[in-house]
């Protein structure tokens, strides 16, 4: 199948036959309108059945049910060494093998799922190779080795900056390098965990006075989006941004929940550290790189006057192609709301395509002066911000440091975030002519300090 004549291809990205939007799966529920897994899309992630108590595994979304890939390879439907690879409680050993393997699978997957396949399984495999998604604990997708979380949207960057700075909102830094720091990789959870309200030492109320230690009072989510590493690099080399796509496997929902109070007292001179490491969630289901290539989009376009990125930063196809069109929400439901069992309230809606660098242009930069990445990394995009208050990526710049206070449904009211809400972050991407395809959802519900 060939490519729109409008899309800005990218080298590390074709468009196949997977992305046919004719294609349709015998999962009926993959096949409605506005389901999150299509079979244009096949994300990977962990699960367990939870009736059977059977053992974790890797598998595949389609509509509801998920593709048990080792139940498929035992019946002969699939073969190869990233098939082989799924059999683990997470998904490194498949991360560790190549783009042409992953596109392998991903192929084989799509025709055995087609309805109108070669070979379509009966209706007994078919339940021997598929579960239901209702029945099965959706587990974190990968062991997480290191968490480095950027600062890539200039929206936020500049908000943020504003704030603290007004004279100065965004350092001389910002527009040459991609800005990151090193999280805490062990807090790393997933989707449905719930989010302890952390404890730590707040600034004296006086200046010169006695810090005092307690729960956070100015508790925040941060609306990101993951960037899960595939293949590594060695120690002591670098991955030229022409090639740093083939170490990204694909992407996921991040919220980098931050205790703003203790931030602000920590933070200087060497930024966040027990502010954000109490937890960082991420969602089941990681989007491949393949199932994206419809979706990509040129690089933000950087303003007249900044300056172009240095030679190691500047790829023409990354310039071409190097961005995603990804629509992204933040929800919240507070207790009263849960109760009443009323919607969830939208915050926020914003778009990964205002990110002032791009992914590849974060893993390069990251391994630029000889770090090793390896499978399993994962990199936060960093606050996703627009330029308008509805499109701001977490309650500091939505409310403006509690400010501008939020009016919610039913004449609730927050200014950061209280114990019982639950924010649920969603993702999708959508393109005229394409199959949408969405990111499923990433839920964290905060409790007290007990």
């Amino acid at each position: 199948m060939s490519a729109d004549s409008n899309h800005p291809l990218h080298p590390h990205s074709p468009i196949d036959e997977t992305h046919d939007p004719e294609r349709r799966s015998w999962v009926e529920a993959a096949n409605e309108p506005g389901a999150d897994f299509p079979i244009q899309n096949l994300p990977f992630g962990v699960f367990r059945r939870t009736r059977d108590e059977g053992w974790p595994r890797v598998g595949i979304a389609i509509g509801d049910r998920i593709l048990d890939v080792t139940a498929a390879l035992d019946e002969d439907l699939l073969e190869g060494t990233a098939a082989e690879a799924c059999d683990a409680p997470s998904m490194n050993p498949l991360l560790a093998l190549t783009p042409e393997d992953w596109r392998d699978l991903r192929r084989q997957v799509s025709a055995l799922l087609h309805r109108d396949g070669s070979v379509v399984p009966s209706e007994e495999v078919r339940n021997r190779i598929t579960v239901p998604m209702a029945d099965c604990e959706l587990l974190l997708p990968m062991e997480v080795g290191d968490f480095t979380d950027f600062y890539a949207s200039i929206h936020h960057a500049t908000n943020v900056g504003s704030m603290f700075r007004p004279d100065n909102p965004l350092l001389p830094n910002y527009r040459w390098i991609p800005i990151g720091y090193h999280g805490r990789a062990s807090s790393v959870v997933v989707s449905g965990t719930p989010v302890r309200r952390p404890v730590g030492q707040r600034k004296p109320e006086e200046e010169g006075g006695t810090p005092s230690v307690g729960p956070s009072r100015l508790l925040d989510y941060e609306l990101e989006v993951g960037i899960v590493v595939g293949g590594g690099n060695a120690l002591g080399s670098s991955i030229p941004l022409a090639d740093a796509e083939r170490h990204l496997f694909g992407l996921c929902l991040l919220n980098d929940w931050s205790a703003r109070d203790l931030q602000a007292w920590e933070y200087q001179p060497l930024g966040p550290f027990l502010a954000k490491s109490f937890a960082s969630t991420v969602s089941p289901w990681i989007v491949t790189r393949d199932a994206l290539a419809p979706f990509r989009i040129p690089a933000f376009t950087r303003p007249e006057g900044d300056p172009d990125p240095l030679p190691h930063l500047l790829d023409q196809a990354d310039r071409r192609a190097g961005g995603f069109d990804l629509t992204l929400e933040v929800h919240l439901r507070t207790p009263t709301m849960q109760e009443a069992d009323q919607d969830s309230f939208v915050v926020s809606r914003g778009s990964f395509r205002d990110m002032y660098w791009t992914p590849a242009q974060m893993i390069a930069h990251h391994a630029s002066n000889g770090c090793n990445l390896r499978p399993g990394d994962l990199l936060g995009s960093g606050t996703v911000s627009g330029a308008e208050p509805g499109s701001r990526g977490c309650m500091l710049e939505r409310t403006w440091r509690g400010t501008e206070p939020l009016e919610l449904a039913g004449g609730e009211t927050r200014k950061f975030l209280e114990d019982g809400d639950e924010v649920i972050l969603r993702g999708w991407c959508r393109r005229e002519g394409r199959v949408p395809i969405g990111f499923g959802s990433c839920v964290g519900t905060v409790v007290g300090d007990g």
